[in-house]
């Protein structure tokens, strides 16, 4: 059978641009390499318990029937309601530094008088910033890179406030150590700030089912354990693809959201090396299933971005796993009208995805465990300690999301440099998701519909 669209990968940014594909009643297949959905935001099930992997919590979140911003945008594109998210505020999150920690919720004005409490003579600057960040595109498919830095601290000189401004957004968002791409902050800081976090009481599962439901009463085709081996071309164009099994799909295009290294991968030598490198900004994740709520011990934060060193350092660690910072989440402290089925707590910290990618089998397992444990260490100096409640225990590495995403080096956020236009040197193959560069699971959703819009609804 031959498709108007074929689609690399069933994740947010795949399954949103297949939607609003199918909505116009285009023939598109999305295909998947492996048995289930969702990519680098996924779920899986372990011995009887549902797992949520990839980013903690939805940003961007809006109360029902807001009419304005990025996920009133989607679900009116999508031809989604409110109720298929059914999204759940944040209670409160933090910013934890070496003497100082800034609170911040889904109300912007709160945060903004954390920051003039704890930061007195850095209003002005900050304000200046907001100006910045108000009146930037982001979205502008044609724009210039600019480093985050340089723009942050023209505005703010503290060196302490910066690194807290910085750290929750690249934590969520940034290939590039120790910097990000201007757009990619403002994207960032309105997602996270302006915004905020919510969830679904289901978790992630809830609202990739919608959307895969949503696909295939408009016609789509999904196919699962379909990975593409190759993508042929002819004349410049993209004409085809073959699966690992052997069987070949034509297309009149093709979008990929598997990132461009692993895109340009699939084409023939020639259009492969004017592929910019890879990225390798990796993490390994610690979730431990708890026996009562995090709230029962003492703790009732939403998020939790740490740094124990007086400097917030944002690259590949030479250790294994980088215990100077991290992420600490429970997805039992939102806003939910009843408990979760059981209690959770999520540790992300930087890893080296060279050292994960080459440990001998024999040794992983071991290596796990012991370094989960020095996760767990640090981070209940900022948390009540919840060990002597753990009842259940999974860890993921590099390794991990290198087997389930395909990205090289187990990169979250694909490479730095970023395909902003989606366009790439092939005249009709596509990129959406991570190396287009919206970020976040609203953005990566976003991602996809834009591409579609701009080059395949024509």
């Amino acid at each position: 059978m031959r498709y108007d669209t074929i689609i690399i990968g069933a994740g947010m940014s795949g399954l949103s641009a297949g939607v609003r594909l199918a909505y116009y009643e285009k023939k598109v297949c999305i295909l998947e390499r492996h048995s289930t959905i969702g990519g680098l935001n996924s779920f899986y099930r372990l011995r009887n318990r549902n797992f949520d992997v990839g980013l903690h919590a939805v940003t961007n979140y809006a109360e029902p029937g807001t009419r304005q911003g990025p996920l009133s945008k989607l679900l009116r594109q999508l031809r989604l309601s409110w109720e298929d998210f059914d999204l759940r505020p944040q209670l409160m999150s933090s910013i934890v530094f070496p003497g100082c920690t800034l609170q911040f919720t889904n109300d912007f004005a709160f945060f903004s008088e954390q920051v003039a409490a704890a930061f007195p003579d850095q209003v002005a600057g900050f304000r200046e910033l907001l100006q910045r960040i108000d009146s930037h595109d982001p979205l502008n498919l044609e724009r210039t890179p600019k480093s985050a830095r340089m723009v942050v601290e023209e505005c703010i000189p503290d060196p302490l406030l910066v690194d807290m401004l910085f750290c929750p957004l690249m934590f969520y968002g940034s290939a590039t150590p120790r910097d990000m791409d201007f757009s990619q902050f403002v994207i960032m800081f309105r997602s996270i700030f302006y915004e905020g976090f919510g969830r679904p009481f289901e978790g992630i599962r809830l609202i990739l089912k919608k959307l895969v439901r949503h696909f295939k009463s408009l016609g789509g085709h999904l196919k699962l354990r379909a990975g593409v081996r190759q993508i042929h071309q002819q004349n410049g164009r993209a004409v085809a693809v073959t699966l690992d099994d052997g069987t070949e799909i034509e297309a009149d295009n093709v979008l990929s959201s598997a990132g461009a290294a692993e895109t340009m991968q699939l084409l023939d030598p020639t259009v492969r090396n004017v592929t910019p490198p890879p990225g390798d900004i990796s993490f390994v994740e610690s979730i431990s299933v708890l026996d009562c709520e995090p709230a029962r011990l003492g703790h009732d934060q939403t998020i939790v971005f740490y740094c124990d060193s007086p400097r917030f350092h944002y690259e590949r660690p030479c250790e294994p796993v980088d215990l100077r910072s991290g992420i600490i989440c429970s997805p039992n402290n939102f806003d939910y009208s009843r408990p979760l089925e059981d209690g959770r707590i999520r540790i992300t910290a930087l890893a080296d995805p060279r050292f994960w990618l080459t440990l001998p089998d024999d040794e992983y397992a071991c290596e796990k465990q012991r370094w989960n444990e020095r996760i767990i260490q640090g981070a209940v100096r900022h948390i009540p300690d919840f060990r002597g409640h753990v009842i259940d225990t999974d860890v993921f590495t590099p390794r991990t999301i290198l087997r389930f995403t395909g990205h090289v080096n187990g990169c979250v956020y694909g490479a730095p440099e970023k395909f902003v236009n989606g366009r790439t040197p092939v005249h009709n193959l596509y990129l959406c998701g991570t190396d287009q560069g919206f970020l976040g699971i609203v953005g990566a959703m976003l991602s996809g519909i834009t591409v579609a819009n701009r080059y395949l609804l024509k």
